[in-house]
């Protein structure tokens, strides 16, 4: 097997004071000509939570979890520590390669592909000398993680009897989407979630200007026909994200459950994996496949994704922004 001498954690990043938060959003923008008014726009919402995302919270949190046989790093694409950083930090450590755990189960552009293209970048920068890199599966359908989503399900659906389920997942380009089986996974995680239970699949967190279509249907405009339907309560389940950060605190906690007290809706939100002791062990499952030989665990009617990506796999899609 190969020999691995690191683990790394690898997320996205996100501003822990008011002072960050437009550098922050400038990162994750950069090179998309995204109008500055928008900036301000989506500043506002982590204005709202005094410009505190709780992501890098989140990532120290389940790094305190791990307890892993190999030493562990977290690097972020958007903010500190940035995985250039600790990717030199790693080299100063005579760390040769390393086992990379990108926080995305589902396959797309944005959440697999990005993640190596920042590995690749931050090696180039580093060097000759820079650490070889390999990213593990996606986990969409691992049954642990399925386990660990269904629980949280099943204890929301104990607070709102009879509820209609709603997943959700970020919505992203449809050009991106038909480019890669992110719509087929998450479709097959919320069919083992849900288990024999009624439940449709919305998306959130869309950023795009109006004229470049996304996937559809909005999380907020589900609510309105739900409750046109008839629907009286509803049990929302973020599939599409691990822990409780920006995305789900704003665009759910915060504006889908003000519509939904608008509509007259009851409105509960089942909680992400976040350090779950299940989701935990899933992570180190993973680790063994790479390190060990562990057989690859998964459930359903998809194979288990490859353990080395393709180089055609989930191609960047056509300029988002204009």
């Amino acid at each position: 097997m190969a020999e691995f001498d690191a683990f790394l954690l690898l997320s996205f990043g996100g501003p822990e004071k008011h002072a960050d938060v437009l550098p922050f959003l400038e990162n994750v923008t950069r090179g998309r000509n995204v109008p500055r008014e928008r900036l301000l726009e989506v500043a506002e919402h982590y204005y709202h939570f005094d410009g505190i995302s709780p992501i890098n919270d989140q990532c120290r949190a389940l790094l305190t979890e791990l307890h892993l046989e190999l030493p562990i790093y977290w690097g972020n694409r958007n903010w500190h520590p940035f995985l250039t950083a600790t990717m030199r930090q790693m080299m100063a450590d005579g760390r040769k390669k390393i086992l990379a755990f990108p926080t995305s189960a589902f396959s797309s552009y944005s959440g697999c592909r990005q993640y190596r293209e920042d590995v690749a970048k931050a090696q180039a920068e580093i060097g000759d000398d820079a650490p070889e890199v390999v990213t593990v599966r996606r986990f969409f359908n691992h049954p642990l993680f399925i386990e660990v989503m269904a629980e949280a399900l099943r204890s929301a659906l104990a607070e709102r009897p009879g509820a209609k389920i709603i997943f959700t997942a970020h919505s992203v380009p449809l050009s991106m989407a038909n480019s890669s089986p992110y719509v087929e996974q998450l479709m097959e995680s919320a069919r083992l979630i849900a288990g024999e239970s009624d439940w449709r699949l919305a998306y959130q967190s869309r950023s795009g200007p109006p004229q470049i279509p996304w996937l559809e249907p909005d999380i907020l405009d589900v609510l309105r026909e739900e409750q046109s339907l008839g629907t009286t309560d509803v049990v929302v389940q973020p599939i599409g994200f691990l822990s409780d950060h920006m995305e789900v605190m704003y665009d759910l906690d915060y504006e889908a459950k003000h519509l939904a007290d608008e509509l007259g809706l009851g409105f509960t939100r089942a909680a992400t994996a976040g350090t779950h002791p299940k989701f935990v062990q899933m992570i180190r499952e993973l680790v063994e496949e790479y390190t060990h030989g562990a057989a690859a665990r998964v459930v359903g009617n998809l194979a288990a994704r490859p353990p080395v990506c393709p180089p055609n796999c989930c191609p960047a899609p056509a300029k988002i922004f204009r």
